[in-house]
């Protein structure tokens, strides 16, 4: 049943950039609305609808730190070009120029290419939406095969809200829906071993609609040719506000100290790509990091069973982190159980006394001394934006 999973996060990891486009270039639209820099226009006695001027926009992105300055700005508008999210009201410039042009959402007039890819995200879209608004209990804290897990769905109890909505009119239509929900990686089974089956598997919600997207992360290319292993990273803090690198201090227990650069994924996925380190100098540099999978920072790799033998070199304690704007702050690393590989010195984490070199014992009171990194990862980017998490740390005598 592996290779289901295998399948479905390939599939999923490829169609996930074309969904971050769409998520991405709506919430800027609405944004735009919002500030008044969509409006209606007149040109030579023209009036153009629901419109906004180059020039103006590439002011309001640099003015909200959206770019850092005007080059940027253009790549980030030539992207949403390209994907047919924008377009010049007249379709006579291919590419977006700093300039009094008008151009438009094409979703404010009706011209977006509603293609099959495109239909799915923005249905889950609309599924996620209403049911975060809606006052139903279908998501909870289950357990399956001996794991609990967070904010659940069963598919069965999924596909009978799906039709109590009006969402779908028959329940062989609502199981088709769930695995197209699934495949581009929407929604997924909480151990990723099965499709989408009317029944009482488990599933979880892999997108986080909500969640702000900075207009950077378009430009940020993934690198897909770094094989995954147990033992990668997984970053839970993304780039600083400015654009600028976050560099994560982490500090083996021979004292030596690595200046590390993190990303965290753009969605809730750890598929290929979302395992590596940017590390970079730390001194000012124009040229591009360079992806690597920095070693472990364990002197040795511990057993569940050794630290939690009564007497032994280890002592529990307990941090409660709220998430800021751009994650948490750490980072997880390794299997059974999983540790600390690095803290971000400016980030919440830090600020609630975790460390490198600490086991993860229990995030929000699920024990997962016995989950790997992935596992870990989603539970706390699938929870809420407040974690409780327990860990042992070894005493130094």
């Amino acid at each position: 049943m592996d290779s289901i999973g295998n399948t479905m996060q390939k599939k999923a990891a490829e169609l996930e950039r074309m969904a971050e486009v769409l998520v991405t270039g709506e919430q800027l639209r609405l944004r735009l609305h919002e500030a008044k820099v969509i409006k209606d226009r007149r040109h030579h006695l023209r009036t153009y609808p629901n419109c906004f001027v180059a020039k103006e926009l590439i002011d309001w992105l640099i003015e909200h730190k959206e770019a850092s300055d005007r080059e940027t700005a253009i790549k980030i508008m030539q992207k949403l070009l390209d994907q047919s999210i924008i377009h010049h009201v007249c379709d006579e410039h291919k590419e977006f120029k700093d300039m009094k042009l008008f151009y438009r959402f094409r979703k404010d007039d009706g011209t977006f290419p509603l293609d099959n890819e495109a239909k799915v995200f923005m249905r889950g879209q609309r599924v996620y939406e209403k049911l975060m608004n809606s006052d139903s209990n279908l998501l909870q804290t289950r357990e399956e095969e001996g794991v609990t897990f967070e904010r659940t769905l069963v598919a069965s109890e999924f596909i009978d809200w799906l039709l109590q909505e009006g969402e779908m009119a028959t329940r062989e239509e609502a199981e088709q829906l769930g695995r197209r929900l699934l495949e581009h990686g929407i929604i997924q089974h909480v151990t990723n071993k099965h499709h989408f089956v009317d029944g009482g598997l488990l599933y979880q919600f892999r997108m986080n609609f909500r969640r702000r997207r900075r207009l950077m992360e378009l430009l940020s290319e993934r690198c897909r040719s770094i094989p995954e292993s147990h033992d990668s990273p997984f970053c839970l803090r993304k780039q600083n506000q400015e654009g600028g690198n976050t560099s994560f201090l982490s500090v083996s227990p021979t004292k030596e100290i690595k200046v590390v650069s993190a990303v965290r994924r753009s969605s809730m996925s750890s598929s290929c790509g979302s395992s590596g380190y940017y590390s970079s100098s730390p001194t000012l540099s124009s040229s591009p990091p360079v992806l690597c999978n920095p070693k472990s920072v364990l002197k040795r790799q511990v057993s569940p069973e050794e630290l939690q033998t009564p007497g032994g070199p280890y002592i529990k304690k307990t941090f409660t982190i709220l998430g800021d704007a751009v994650g948490w702050g750490f980072v997880v690393r390794g299997s059974k159980p999983c540790h600390i590989q690095a803290v971000d010195p400016s980030g919440p984490a830090a600020a609630a006394g975790m460390k490198v070199c600490q086991f993860v014992v229990s995030v929000n009171g699920l024990n997962v001394l016995n989950l790997d990194y992935r596992t870990v990862s989603n539970l706390i980017l699938t929870g809420p934006r407040t974690i409780v998490m327990e860990v042992m740390e070894e005493i130094d005598y």
